[in-house]
C-alpha cells in the first residue's frame, strides 16, 4: 500500500516498500510454481477429459453438493467466479448436457445448477486422471510436514484477502 505525506506545495507519495532479495525470490518461486502447477493441471484435464479446469471445478462442486445441485450464487462463490463468468460457463455446460438450470424452489428469482447423469459420468471420467496428476505434481513431492505448512500458509493468505464468512460460502474447510 502506498502512503501519502504532506510536503511543501502539496501531497507526495512515499516510495513503495520494495521487496528485498529474499522476498523477491519467494515471490518469483511462488509465481513460477503456481503457474506451472495450474498449466499442467489444465493440460492434463484437456488431454484426458477434454475439459478445462474451470469446468471441472464446477462439475466437481456440483457432484459433491447435496442432490448434485447448488444455487448459482453459492456455486459462483465456491468457484471464486463472478456471476457473469459462472453464467457463461453454465450455459456451455448446459449445451454439453452435463448441467441443467432449474428454478430455485426457495427463491423465485434464483436458479439452481444441477448436475445431469451425463455430468456425473464426465466428472468420474476426469477425476481419476486429475487426482493422479495432482498427487504426482504436488503431494508426492511434499512431506506431510511440508503439506501442513503449505496448507497453513494458504489459509493465512486466503483469510487475509477474504472475510471469514465469505470463505465459508466458498466451501472453506471447517477446522
Amino acid at each position: 500500500m502506498l502512503n501519502f505525506q504532506l510536503i511543501e506545495g502539496g501531497l507526495a507519495m512515499e516510495q513503495p516498500r520494495w521487496l528485498d532479495d529474499e522476498e523477491q525470490r519467494t515471490w518469483r518461486s511462488f509465481l513460477l510454481a503456481s503457474r506451472l502447477l495450474f498449466d499442467r493441471v489444465e493440460q492434463g484435464l484437456k488431454q484426458d477429459a477434454d475439459l478445462s479446469f474451470a469446468y471441472y471445478e464446477i462439475l466437481t462442486r456440483l457432484s459433491q453438493a447435496p442432490g448434485h445441485s447448488m444455487r448459482m450464487v453459492d456455486l459462483a462463490a465456491a468457484c471464486v467466479f463472478d456471476r457473469s463468468r459462472l453464467s457463461h460457463a453454465i450455459d456451455r455446460l448446459v449445451r454439453q448436457r452435463w448441467v441443467r438450470r432449474t428454478p430455485s424452489p426457495s427463491d423465485g428469482r434464483g436458479q439452481l445448477a444441477e448436475l445431469t447423469e451425463e455430468g456425473v459420468e464426465k466428472v468420474r471420467q476426469a477425476a481419476r486422471g486429475h487426482v493422479d496428476q495432482v498427487r504426482s505434481l504436488m503431494f508426492d513431492r511434499l512431506t506431510r510436514e511440508q503439506q501442513a505448512a503449505l496448507r497453513e500458509i494458504s489459509e493465512v493468505l486466503a483469510t487475509g484477502m477474504v472475510d471469514p464468512p465469505k470463505l465459508t460460502s466458498m466451501g472453506w474447510p471447517s477446522q
